[in-house]
């Protein structure tokens, strides 16, 4: 029903029209502007003269906020389908994808029962693998926002104190670097506290696909007692297209059932889990495939558990679902999981083995919804999410490799 050309199988259909922010180079120099996605194309929504002050922007801040996401897509969808103006179109290859917002404040879960339980039989073998709390709330750690950063920007391996036989941390680089398969929900609208679980709708602008890479070596040496700092705040990598709220609504679903039954602050009477098929592929070579709907604490009562205290949401905030885990072996959203920490290392198509990342390694993750996006013009998910591991010989772990460091991270 488009005019605009549209690849089969393509995510980026008519009834997806995700969000984004992207450059194009210029005899003006370059100018970043709001977009929608369609097929292999944007829609310049400011040149189309759909609300040039929230749309000629360098990041979807004042869209989130203004409450207007819903209507500019609705219009969005309305010039896609009618008269041909194709010098609205622009092709994706020639753009500069950028960051689509400016992060405010960054909280990542923990919400996959099979996940916790994996990390709990690896991590502590001789204990019960869930702590009591687990199944009463969601369990979160107040991430870094500043180091949220697009797909495509090299992942650069942290530096920390790592233990050694003597049990005496010392500083080097992670040699356990880890992908973590996650779904990130960014906020929109006016400020708010206290969100109940069946409000979430009204206060999530949509999602991306989250990659909270990890040092678990740095991690295993500073997360006790408290949670883990620098094994995480190094970098965290999102997808560019913001699927709206609208999109996802076809595809909620029953979420999981939730023994014992949780406070009445984290109660809901609506669907909130998700049909979302995930995948990742290391090096081309898939290694997970999962589906989100499996998920413990959904999306709702991690925004409502955020908000509970009197915290205040803000157009911009995102918070992670947690690693994505299923009950099967292949089913596994991090390297941790998949190697049983280094036990039963992967074996990849060149004959290689990994036990965690190597330097030129490169993550991909994608995202698709359920049945219901199977058809050619319906198609529904999120595109490529790709970080790839910067070779230690470009960035040297000296001082002399500062500036290596700055420019790979600009």
């Amino acid at each position: 029903m488009t005019w605009a050309p549209i690849p089969s199988g393509s995510p980026f259909s008519m009834a997806n029209l995700p969000f984004g922010v992207v450059r194009y180079g210029g005899s003006d120099g370059p100018r970043p502007m709001v977009v929608v996605r369609i097929g292999d194309h944007v829609l310049d929504l400011a040149a189309a003269g759909i609300e040039p002050a929230l749309t000629e922007r360098a990041t979807l801040n004042a869209l989130m906020t203004s409450g207007r996401g819903a209507a500019i897509r609705a219009r969005a969808g309305e010039v896609l389908e009618g008269p041909e103006r194709v010098d609205w179109l622009r092709p994706v290859a020639d753009a500069e994808v950028l960051l689509p917002v400016a992060v405010g404040d960054y909280v990542d879960f923990y919400s996959s029962l099979d996940h916790a339980t994996n990390l709990g039989r690896i991590l502590r073998p001789h204990d019960e693998p869930l702590l009591p709390n687990w199944r009463q709330l969601p369990v979160g750690y107040h991430g870094r926002a500043g180091t949220v950063a697009v797909s495509g920007t090299p992942v650069i391996r942290p530096d920390g104190l790592v233990a050694g036989a003597d049990g005496v941390g010392r500083l080097e680089p992670t040699a356990a670097l880890d992908f973590e398969l996650e779904v990130g929900f960014l906020v929109g609208g006016p400020r708010a506290s206290r969100i109940a679980p069946d409000s979430a709708d009204r206060h999530v602008f949509g999602a991306v696909l989250l990659n909270d890479w990890s040092a678990r070596d740095i991690q295993a040496f500073e997360y006790q007692p408290l949670g883990p700092n620098l094994a995480k705040s190094f970098m965290t990598t999102i997808s560019p297209w913001v699927v709206t709220m609208d999109a996802l609504r076809p595809f909620l679903v029953e979420s999981s059932l939730q023994e014992p039954t949780p406070d009445p602050y984290l109660r809901m009477e609506r669907p909130w889990g998700l049909d979302l098929s995930l995948q990742v592929d290391l090096n081309g070579q898939t290694v997970t495939t999962t589906n989100f709907d499996r998920m413990y604490w959904t999306f709702a009562q991690q925004l409502a558990h955020t908000t509970i205290n009197g915290a205040t949401t803000g157009a911009g905030d995102l918070f992670g679902s947690g690693t994505v885990s299923g009950p099967t072996s292949d089913e596994r959203g991090s390297m941790i999981e998949l190697t049983w920490r280094g036990a039963h290392p992967l074996t990849l198509a060149d004959g290689s083995t990994r036990s965690f990342l190597h330097d030129r390694d490169t993550v991909t993750m994608r995202g698709f919804f359920g049945e219901k996006a199977g058809g050619r013009n319906e198609r529904v998910g999120f595109g490529d999410l790709i970080g790839t591991v910067a070779a230690s010989d470009v960035v040297a772990h000296s001082t002399s490799g500062k500036a290596g460091r700055a420019a790979l991270s600009r």
